[in-house]
């Protein structure tokens, strides 16, 4: 701009602050203290590497859950009662009391109809046995109700077919699981989950020992240790279904009777819809089966769960890293006084000192955003090389991050700069 209508005046050029001289005046301001840039950029690295990190982590243990799932849960159909008050109601014969017992609406060769359908690995049935008050489980028929040395009230007694064990995939460490034998002939055998014989005592099954209920004894041919579901069973007591069925009648109200079925990759769905049919072909509306959720569905609920949850912590990060830029930029506000009213004082314009801060306040959020993106990559790729997972890094989540730790020191910097700007030459060069 050319002064022209006072002719005691110079010609005078306006003055300018290019990209390139801004660029070197935040590095210099950066530079000039070195200890104190690191430490304001912690904030940022902490608050861009949280986001990438945790985006990344999430996407990674999704892929695995989806994995499992697909090997686990995706293989699993349960078989349940239409109606749990009474299966006579559901037969037309009339709701039970509750307190008789009625037919069960399971057959009794229900494992064997179920593992002849295609598909299909292994199945069986279980049910609580429901007695009218705690039994007395213990190592000895002398025991009393109420001893320490008793399990009634702590232990469930599960009443399970031989296939059972096997949907379970229930891990023998101890004896054998009982069979089709001791099912068809209701023989007294049981097995114990681990914690049931630690309890009892019992380690040990070379001298056959028992174990009685109610002071019925039932000889302990197998103690399982661990198990892929229900691990409820670990802490009972488990005896043939056969052998429930004569000693306590077959399934009741209070013990509704449910059957677990153990299928091949991808056959759940079409063993579904074809078990109630094959268990009761007269009346399959009896049952209903639960086949095995949407594996997309579970991992997108995985997915919102878990980045829902660590975002919101990763936006604290950014926000203490906002802070920790916007205060350190105000002391230097306050501490470059002098320097800002002699550039003011030399032709700096207000808008050029506010450039200049806001230009050091960018590139503390950028350095900090570029380094925390590292770190967070670093970060996902170790897990999963120790996990042995396979990792996941999603563009959209990893490219923007510099830009999100540039945006906060560009935001953090706002009010130091205006602060900068309104400062007077005068003033400052008095101070």
């Amino acid at each position: 701009m050319r002064l022209r209508r006072r002719p005691w005046l110079v010609d005078v050029e306006p003055s300018r602050l290019s990209v390139r001289d801004m660029a070197a005046e935040a590095a210099a301001g950066i530079a000039q203290r070195p200890g104190r840039s690191v430490l304001t950029t912690l904030g940022t690295v902490l608050g861009v590497g949280a986001f990438v990190a945790i985006l990344g982590l999430t996407s990674t243990a999704s892929g695995q859950i989806s994995e499992q799932f697909n090997v686990l849960t995706a293989t699993t159909v349960t078989v349940k009662t239409v109606d749990e008050r009474g299966f006579g109601e559901s037969r037309g014969e009339g709701p039970a009391t509750g307190t008789e017992p009625v037919d069960s609406a399971f057959p009794p060769d229900s494992d064997a109809r179920i593992t002849r359908l295609n598909g299909v690995e292994t199945a069986g049935t279980w049910r609580r046995v429901h007695f009218e008050s705690d039994p007395v489980i213990a190592a000895s028929p002398e025991v009393r109700p109420g001893s320490s040395t008793s399990l009634g009230g702590i232990s469930p007694v599960f009443a399970a077919s031989p296939g059972m064990l096997r949907a379970v995939e229930a891990s023998v460490t101890r004896g054998t699981p009982y069979n089709g034998f001791h099912e068809r002939r209701g023989e007294r055998v049981a097995v114990l989950g681990a914690t049931a014989a630690q309890h009892l005592g019992i380690t040990r099954l070379d001298s056959r020992p028992a174990v009685f209920i109610n002071q019925q004894a039932f000889t302990i041919v197998g103690i399982i240790g661990d198990t892929r579901q229900m691990p409820e069973m670990l802490a009972g007591v488990i005896i043939p279904r056969g052998t429930a069925d004569r000693l306590y009648g077959p399934a009741s109200v209070e013990s509704s009777e449910e059957m677990l079925i153990r299928t091949r990759l991808g056959a759940a769905a079409l063993i579904a819809g074809q078990a109630p049919t094959a268990l009761r072909p007269e009346d399959p509306g009896l049952f209903t089966a639960v086949p095995p959720p949407d594996p997309r569905t579970l991992r997108e609920k995985v997915n919102q769960d878990l980045t829902g949850l660590f975002l919101v912590l990763a936006a604290i990060c950014l926000t203490i890293g906002t802070l920790g830029i916007a205060n350190t930029t105000f002391v230097a506000v306050l501490e470059r006084r002098a320097e800002i009213g002699l550039r003011r004082s030399l032709g700096a314009r207000p808008r050029h000192i506010a450039a200049q801060f806001l230009a050091e306040s960018t590139s503390l959020g950028l350095l900090g955003g570029m380094v925390g993106t590292c770190l967070a990559i670093a970060t996902v790729v170790g897990v999963a090389v120790v996990q042995d997972w396979t990792a996941v890094l999603e563009p959209v989540a990893v490219l923007p991050a510099p830009l999100i730790g540039a945006l906060t020191g560009l935001i953090a910097g706002l009010y130091p700069a205006l602060r900068a700007a309104r400062i007077e030459p005068q003033k400052a060069l008095r101070q």
